[in-house]
């Protein structure tokens, strides 16, 4: 059992090293989480570093290769934190950064609070509660040497391998009446060229990923909560970067969203 106390002293240790840009090879003895629901108490004390609002929510490991390639058996939920956040076109700054990938997402916003229950939120009740569907990039990292060994438990305390986060403009497509598990989506780099990618690379539909979600939060007692943005996972493999890199995501109907990086 980690005591309050000693999840808080973990969650100091993470966002030192976030701030740092420096990684360690596992959190320490003591500090360490056995078990998710360990790992969420851990990453709840990220909290106290941010001056706003949480502005919302990331879902890693959305694919079994995703899985696969981190060591864990399923999903991830993690914090965003606002400061994390940038404008579409804003240059994103890699220093520290040793993921070096930008995914290309499913992003929704909430119109609603959808509050901790015993019963699961069905798909229908979960997009009945969205108020927007946009693009989004993520730009992940870990502050664990070895992020591929460091387990789900660790990684879920440090955010599940969350860092910046770009938010696209709302659609203005009937988004509710497309398949989202069908629908194409093409990421353009010009030193790299083309990647494609499809909803269904995520938990095989953007809208299974999203309540899969919200009940994990209902699951640990958290609120979904109004204005909140969730991005589902990467819908494309993971496109590598390098500083003086330009990330074009173009998400057909339902718009484009484009990224540059510096060192």
């Amino acid at each position: 059992m980690l005591e309050a106390a000693r999840a808080q002293e973990a969650a100091d240790l993470i966002w030192r090293h976030w701030q740092a840009g420096t990684v360690m090879p596992a959190l320490p003895d003591g500090l360490r989480p056995e078990t998710r629901d360990q790992g969420y108490a851990v990453q709840a004390g990220l909290e106290r570093f941010t001056g706003q609002a949480l502005y919302g929510w990331k879902i890693a490991a959305t694919s079994v290769a995703g899985q696969k390639h981190i060591g864990v058996d399923g999903p991830l939920a993690g914090r965003i934190l606002a400061e994390r956040v940038y404008a579409p076109g804003a240059e994103i700054s890699l220093a520290g950064n040793r993921m070096l990938v930008a995914e290309l997402e499913f992003a929704f916003r909430f119109a609603r609070d959808l509050p901790p229950r015993a019963e699961p939120y069905g798909q229908a009740e979960v997009l009945d509660a969205v108020a927007t569907l946009h693009p989004a990039v993520e730009v992940p990292d870990s502050r664990f040497e070895r992020f591929e060994t460091a387990g789900a438990a660790q990684l879920i305390a440090e955010a599940a391998c969350a860092r910046d986060f770009v938010l696209g403009a709302p659609t203005t497509a009937d988004w509710r009446a497309i398949d989202l598990s069908a629908h194409r989506v093409l990421g353009t780099m010009p030193r790299t060229g083309e990647h494609q990618g499809i909803g269904s690379n995520v938990l095989g539909d953007p809208r299974v990923a999203l309540t899969w979600l919200v009940n994990e939060l209902s699951g640990q007692g958290i609120a979904l909560r109004t204005g909140q943005v969730v991005t589902t996972g990467t819908c494309v493999v993971p496109i590598p970067i390098r500083p003086g890199d330009r990330v074009h995501g173009d998400f057909g109907v339902l718009g484009t969203i484009e990224v540059a990086f510096g060192g």
